[in-house]
């Protein structure tokens, strides 16, 4: 790897744990506040919706930011079309959900769904205005400015949610969240890239790029689906409480495995897309992988280990049956950040196709599992559904392997020591902390002890990467 480019992607990944652990820890701030503030229902019924709003912001984005990366020869009328190609899109979008609003309350039994819908789906509408410019900051790796911008998006966004949850806006202070932050991204994205949207309009680019981009629309499809399928699942066959206690624990878990998932996600397709051979893209990935594994364990496995005493001490006890939800999906979010690594490996080849059908195949696994096993209980639903995703890792290797002969041994090599680790100390800490009575001290004392031994004994081993990692950052302090 060039010196310029492996210092980019430290940089990138440097800004991406900066910009992912500030938000996380915003994040945390703010749903503890609003946890406070709202009920279990407040919550299902947003979260009834999401999947909505998703699903029309990928038809919206069109897969045209990978495609603008992805793209050789690039010219401002390609940025331009693409804008204005985003803009009408999701103006119909939103045309059509608007009037579709009414049937997805009567799917839900729930009519608070209609104006709440319509209000939240302004959030993608918004956020086709800010597509373009976000690809111009994707391709040139400016990812300080990215994590600038999510970061202060969170923060306002989040004040303002918590200033109408105290002034007893309940439901209607999470909706105004989603819609806030997609306002002060589309502002903050033209203040640091270059594009300015002109008046003119080309198909020729649009028709070069679809045949890849529309790859990508179905597969981003599939995948938000993915994320959002319990949610919906339970929707239908629960009550909205359960929703809510369900979409607590979730909520939780996503910020976990976004830290590191996020982080990657800002650097890996560039940095692959940029590698000259193959030899040179399996040697990124095999570090990249080794670095995730360095994160992704301890952290979800970290994450569960505490999450009874975290949900109970922060949320308060009517929050208990979030815990063992959230203890549970940290497993899903472990595996989480490798599928997606694998996943920004087959885009950048050219691979969208694979990209596609894996992720199509995963879905439809999920729902015939998951409806299949609905009568069993939430508890069953969630275990069938982690289990999926564990297996899916090893699906998504399969089609790497057939691009860079990334051998499964050598998979499990990168992965193992870290896994075993993390494994280790969760058992060891557990019965190390389990006679300790008091709530808030038992939460210091898993955190401290398996933080303190997870990095003492990377240290003391010689873990390549770990040690790389602290003498880029101490280098960067001089």
């Amino acid at each position: 790897m060039p010196d310029t480019l492996k210092e980019k992607t430290a940089r990138g990944l440097l800004w991406g744990a900066f910009n992912n652990g500030a938000q996380q820890l915003l994040n945390a701030i703010f749903g503890i506040v609003l946890a406070w503030h709202l009920t279990k229902a407040d919550f299902g019924l947003v979260g009834m919706i999401m999947v909505f709003s998703a699903v029309a912001g990928i038809f919206q984005e069109g897969g045209f930011i990978s495609a603008l990366n992805k793209r050789k020869n690039i010219t401002p009328d390609d940025y331009n079309s693409v804008f204005w190609f985003n803009v009408v899109v999701a103006a119909t979008i939103y045309a059509v959900l608007f009037f579709a609003a009414p049937y997805i309350a009567q799917a839900y039994r729930e009519p608070l769904v209609t104006p709440l819908a319509r209000y939240v789906f302004l959030g993608f509408l918004i956020s086709s205005f800010n597509t373009t410019p976000r690809a111009y900051l994707f391709r040139n790796l400016m990812v300080k400015q990215t994590a600038i911008i999510s970061f202060m998006a969170l923060l306002i966004s989040g004040i303002v949610g918590i200033a109408m949850a105290i002034g007893g806006c309940s439901y209607w202070s999470l909706a105004t969240q989603n819609v806030v932050y997609a306002v002060v991204v589309t502002i903050l994205s033209y203040h640091y890239s270059k594009f300015r949207p002109r008046l003119r309009f080309s198909f020729r680019p649009i028709r070069e790029m679809f045949g890849f981009s529309s790859k990508l629309i179905l597969t981003n499809l599939f995948n938000a689906l993915n994320q959002y399928v319990l949610n919906v699942l339970f929707a239908l066959f629960y009550t909205k409480v359960q929703v809510g206690v369900f979409s607590q624990a979730n909520k939780w878990n996503i910020m976990g495995s976004s830290f590191v998932t996020n982080m990657l996600q800002g650097v890996a397709q560039p940095v692959f897309t940029k590698m000259g051979t193959q030899a040179d893209q399996l040697r990124a990935l095999r570090k990249l992988m080794r670095f995730t594994a360095m994160l992704a364990f301890p952290a979800m496995l970290g994450l569960s280990l505490i999450a009874g005493e975290f949900i109970v001490w922060l949320l308060g006890e009517e929050w208990r049956e979030s815990a063992a939800i959230l203890s549970l999906l940290c497993l899903w979010g472990a595996c989480q950040p490798f599928s997606s690594l694998f996943g920004n490996l087959i885009i950048s080849r050219g691979r969208s196709d694979i990209y596609m059908w894996v992720t199509i195949a995963l879905f439809l696994v999920q729902i015939v599992a998951m409806v299949a096993t609905q009568s069993f209980g939430m508890a069953h639903m969630l275990r069938v559904f982690v289990g999926v995703n564990a297996v899916w890792m090893f699906v998504w290797h399969f089609f790497v392997y057939r691009q860079l002969q990334y051998k499964v041994v050598d998979f499990l090599r990168d992965l193992a020591p870290y896994l075993l680790l993390s494994a280790a100390l969760y058992v060891a800490v557990y019965f190390a902390t389990c006679n300790v009575n008091a709530l808030l001290l038992r939460l210091i004392a898993k955190v401290v002890l398996f933080a303190v031994a997870y990095c003492l004994v990377l240290w003391f081993s010689g873990s390549v990467i770990f040690r790389e990692g602290i003498n880029y950052l101490m280098r960067r302090h001089k």
